[in-house]
């Protein structure tokens, strides 16, 4: 048996859009709002950009990322907490602890059968009814859940550090950059876990340009 998925390049772009929407451009423009104008513009800004890009989704009936959600309303808490406080510390500590929530969520949900790292790999790739419901499949994703909880652990400890340490500008770049290196490497180790994995029960994983699809071989 045989699973046609989007080509690895369509997958990039789709999983690249929604890290834009969702962090990238958020954090960016808190930094310049923050260096051009104050803490509050950028606080206020980062949080006008996930609304204009959840409103204009809604407007266009467009589906909205289970990401761009989670993100968002975390978003708004920070906000809130970052304009009472006045605190850019208090502000990306948040977060930061989020990371720790999150590892936890994974491991919470990794014995049932659908995860929530499951969900949300919905939302970067469409799986085929047989695929999602197929045994193998659910196992996969139970024991990789316990590798993500072990990311985001990794990645809250690091970024923690960082924040007692760095300037809010070095602490942006550094952290950012090696989250996304390091969630990037858990992506590829998934990608090839995954092969692997429905490759034991017989499917063969095939990355294609066309839209997925089940075959027989």
């Amino acid at each position: 048996m045989t699973i046609d998925l989007p080509s690895f390049r369509n997958l990039v772009v789709g999983g690249g859009r929604h890290l834009l929407e969702s962090t990238l451009v958020p954090a960016g423009l808190f930094y310049l709002l923050l260096t051009l104008v104050s803490f509050d513009s950028g606080v206020i800004a980062a949080l006008c950009w996930s609304a204009v890009v959840i409103i204009t989704r809604l407007v266009l009936r467009k589906p909205i990322p289970a990401v761009l959600w989670l993100t968002s309303g975390l978003l708004v808490a920070r906000t809130a907490l970052g304009l009472a406080t006045g605190s850019a510390f208090l502000y990306f500590l948040q977060p930061t602890l989020q990371n720790f929530v999150i590892a936890s969520l994974f491991l919470v949900s990794a014995p049932f059968n659908k995860p929530l790292l499951a969900r949300l790999a919905g939302d970067f790739c469409s799986f085929p009814d047989t695929l999602s419901g197929h045994p193998g499949m659910r196992r996969f994703f139970q024991r990789v859940s316990v590798l993500w909880a072990l990311v985001f652990a990794v990645n809250g400890s690091v970024t923690l550090v960082m924040l007692a340490k760095a300037t809010v500008g070095n602490f942006l770049m550094v952290s950012t950059a090696g989250s996304y290196t390091l969630v990037g490497l858990a992506i590829a180790a998934s990608l090839w876990w995954f092969r692997r994995s429905l490759r034991s029960h017989g499917i063969v994983l095939r990355m294609a340009a066309h839209k997925p699809a089940l075959t027989a071989v």
